[in-house]
């Protein structure tokens, strides 16, 4: 099986994390792949997966969206993932400590 894509939206804000997000989910096949995480200084960021196509999709949607009522500080796609790159993204029912 091939690896899934991801894709990284990082905005200043968490109304126009949640309206890119919104989009990014309504416009492609991609699923969220943690939760959302609280960077600080206002900074938060979401990251998606999927196939390479619908994940390129859903980070321009998302960023589109999320640039009409907030500020975009980052949106990018990593079409195939180190291994190692899992231990750093944040996993679907982690709790916060």
């Amino acid at each position: 099986m091939a690896k899934k894509a991801i894709g990284i939206l990082e905005t200043k804000g968490l109304a126009g994390l949640v309206q890119g997000t919104d989009a990014m989910l309504k416009s492609a096949d991609v699923t969220i792949a943690g939760p959302m995480r609280q960077i600080g200084s206002a900074m938060c960021n979401i990251v998606v997966e999927g196939d390479v196509a619908a994940v390129k999709a859903a980070i321009d949607a998302g960023a589109a969206a999320a640039s009409q009522i907030g500020e975009v500080l980052s949106a990018h796609v990593i079409a195939r993932p180190a291994d190692a790159v899992a231990d750093v993204l944040p996993q679907a029912g982690a709790k916060k400590k």
